[in-house]
């Protein structure tokens, strides 16, 4: 049997004899986008042998992050957050490079996998089974997205403590089951993002969105609650699935990002267009 990946979002889908029919489910939903060519299928073997690179930084301190040149689906950052009692891999891979693997495996592996929302589930069930059948997160809001079924899977809600000084928070918005993972240190605290919001090109902002392909943005209540469910939390640094990131006060410019953003879409600005 053969493991297909959808060529849009790099998310792994059952293994069969034949392509999934028809399009990707995650793609087909107005967060995502299907190309216009068409749904597009491939495999691990079909990644594995093409060309390209694994970019691997020590962001800080126990915070590694890995990506793969050239790009592939989404093109996300994965996180490895290493503590005393295991690793946190976050926002898995999209595919399983060996060199990559290896490189993980020399870090110590995973204790558990997590992705922020679906569209980072990547090869989720294939990681585990390479790490040792870890256990997989995923929020119980957002399980029907997931394409290949496993008993590795455990649904999460709410926040979850699921190693030292890592906390899992239901932020929700982009997706119901939205989530980002905080980590407790010395230097101030550090917030994994996902894409529940967005570091954007001026510095010291982010953004929040529905769809960020597809411009579609969230609601005033969303973006409030998005705050309020991080407000029991200290961070000083955020990191974002795209490799942006904010290095200071990262707490005080989410808080900063979404005043502005809640006075824009809610109409308080209109006597300025």
């Amino acid at each position: 049997m053969t493991i297909w990946i959808c060529g849009t979002c790099g998310v792994e889908h059952p293994d069969t004899d034949r392509p999934p029919a028809g399009d990707c489910a995650i793609c087909a939903d107005d967060r995502q986008w299907v190309p216009t060519s068409g749904q597009v299928w491939t495999t691990l073997d079909e990644l594995a042998a093409g060309s390209r690179e694994v970019v691997h930084r020590e962001l800080e301190p126990g915070l590694h992050g890995f990506n793969r040149e050239p790009q592939f689906g989404i093109g996300q950052w994965t996180h490895l957050v290493r503590t005393p009692g295991g690793n946190l891999l976050w926002d898995p891979p999209n595919h399983l490079d060996p060199t990559l693997a290896a490189k993980i495996e020399e870090l110590g592996g995973a204790a558990v996998i997590v992705a922020s929302h679906p569209h980072m589930y990547g090869s989720q069930v294939g990681w585990s089974h390479r790490l040792g059948n870890v256990p997989v997160l995923v929020h119980s809001a957002d399980r029907r997205w997931v394409q290949r079924e496993d008993a590795v899977i455990r649904e999460w809600s709410g926040t979850e403590r699921v190693l030292p000084g890592v906390t899992l928070v239901e932020a929700g918005g982009h997706f119901p089951g939205a989530a980002v993972a905080h980590v407790e240190n010395d230097t101030g605290g550090t917030l994994l993002v996902g894409d529940t919001m967005l570091p954007v090109a001026a510095a010291g902002w982010v953004t929040f969105m529905r769809s960020y392909p597809n411009r579609i943005p969230l609601s005033a209540g969303l973006v409030q609650r998005i705050v309020d469910r991080l407000e029991p939390y200290e961070f000083d640094r955020l990191y974002g699935l795209l490799g942006g990131k904010v290095l200071g006060d990262a707490k005080g410019v989410v808080r900063r990002s979404a005043e502005r953003y809640i006075a824009w879409v809610s109409g308080a600005n209109d006597h300025l267009g």
